[in-house]
């Protein structure tokens, strides 16, 4: 039997009378009738109608702004979005189309490349993708090939490369190195050692390995990982073996914050073993859903093999890309930004998410029930866990159900290998998480506590990972 969906206003056929059309949505003729969820329906429907099944759909969606799980920006001003609109049908992959978007792209990386320090910012190379993880893959299989042409040169083999990571690493990093067989090498993260900091890194790398990836913002925590220790330990490896390790860093989330918040921390191209870095602008650089950027601190440290020439749609076009067709109105939205904020613009809006967060990191540090993991003084994003001894009766899964009563969406999780005993639940504070609303989480936080502490028995443990966490 189709499965159907009640209730909702459906098949006003395009071609009805126009009385029909002239009635409210919701008491048209044929209203009643049902659209099936799981096959096109039949016939046509009135653009109204099929609006407003959307429309009505989309609003059982939770509210954005309340979800403090997400590192994703969730607001742009109408500017952008009239931007967006305009914009929504052009095509990134086609440079000879859309001339102008491929000149504004090229406009924008060399902009990141500036502020991440590029020793020559016309001598770097970057593009944009469809989010980090696609610009984390593009870094990835550069380290890769470029780590196999140094081998074959040697007439060395080029079988089982590795790539050394924290166990702490967000998955887009297993994802690269299951999809092209990559062995991953993880370095545990302990109480002592909560980032990969270099320590140890001797016992990882070997003539396989194609490089180390530093997380400028890990996603467990939002801590920075001390890239320049980790750079460090590798000119010592070097210097005892001679094997040459280049770094990738991550900054998904640090890497549109450390140049405004800690421009004296040096993570970026003033550390010469960096050879690329990414970010997400969907993130941090403030732009929708989905756009990415990747840069090499030069044309050298991209292979020339992994660049495709294009020619059928007309012209030549040079492509390194996982995707093909992918919207162009993202780079666009990015362009505004960078025109309309400028360097103070975006230090204001990244210090405004970092006091907020520091207020709550604060707030809820003070808290009997619970311990800091970290303050959110490096990306606007802390960690907290349950205080030992403080109750056997909940945990922060429980707490986070509570806050979902509420409509607040903050995630509770275990830690990595190694620390999967330790649970934390941690907040992201975006552009639009205002003082007034974080007083206001604060208050149903303390209420969820106070509720949870006043039980007289335990509540149910099982299941609870599997519900609030995936």
């Amino acid at each position: 039997m189709s499965v159907v969906r009640r209730l909702t206003p459906a098949t006003a056929h395009v071609g009805d009378s126009a009385r029909d059309q002239l009635n409210p949505i919701f008491a048209r003729p044929g209203e009643a009738t049902d659209f099936p969820i799981d096959r096109l329906p039949p016939s046509e429907s009135l653009p109204e109608t099929a609006y407003q099944i959307v429309h009505d759909e989309a609003m059982l969606d939770g509210n954005s702004r309340l979800n403090l799980a997400t590192f994703v920006g969730t607001w742009m001003d109408p500017h952008a979005t009239k931007i967006y609109s305009e914009s929504a049908d052009k095509n990134m992959v086609d440079k000879d189309e859309y001339p102008q978007t491929a000149a504004i792209e090229t406009r924008c990386w060399k902009m990141i490349a500036s502020l991440w320090n590029s020793p020559d910012a016309e001598d770097s190379i970057g593009t944009s993708t469809i989010g980090s993880s696609e610009a984390c893959m593009l870094g990835g299989l550069a380290l890769k090939r470029r780590w196999q042409l140094a081998r074959r040169a040697a007439g060395k083999s080029t079988e089982k490369p590795n790539l050394i990571l924290s166990s702490a690493v967000q998955v887009c990093w297993e994802k690269f190195c299951n999809y092209w067989d990559v062995e991953p090498r993880y370095v545990p993260i302990s109480d002592e050692h909560k980032v990969l900091d270099g320590h140890d890194l001797e016992k990882y790398v070997d003539e396989n390995t194609i490089g180390v990836v530093a997380i400028m913002g890990v996603t467990y925590t939002g801590m920075y990982e001390p890239v320049a220790d980790i750079a460090a330990a590798l000119d010592r490896i070097q210097e005892s073996t001679g094997l040459d390790i280049p770094i990738h860093v991550d900054g998904a989330s640090g890497g549109m914050i450390a140049p405004f918040l800690q421009p004296d921390l040096v993570w970026d191209f003033r550390l010469p073993r960096v050879a690329s870095i990414s970010t997400s602008a969907h993130k941090y650089g403030l732009v929708y859903p989905g756009l990415g950027w990747v840069v090499w601190r030069t044309v050298a440290d991209l292979p020339q093999e992994l660049v495709f020439d294009v020619t059928y749609l007309g012209g030549h076009m040079p492509s390194f890309a996982l995707n093909f067709s992918r919207p162009g109105s993202q780079v666009l939205l990015q362009y505004y930004l960078f025109l309309r904020l400028g360097f103070d613009g975006y230090r204001r809006v990244q210090q405004a998410s970092q006091d907020v967060a520091v207020f709550l990191a604060r707030e809820i540090g003070a808290m009997d029930a619970f311990d800091l993991w970290n303050d959110g003084t490096d990306i606007p994003v802390f960690a907290w866990q349950l205080t030992p001894g403080h109750t056997d009766k909940w945990n922060l899964y429980h707490l986070s159900e509570r806050l979902r009563l509420k409509g607040w969406l903050i995630p509770a999780y275990p830690m990595p290998d190694d620390l999967t005993d330790v649970v934390v639940q941690r907040i992201v504070v975006r552009n639009g998480l205002s003082r007034s609303l974080a007083e206001s989480l604060l208050s149903d936080i303390r209420e969820a506590v106070a509720y949870l502490d006043a039980l007289e028995s335990p509540m149910p443990v099982e299941g609870m990972v599997s519900s609030f966490t995936h």
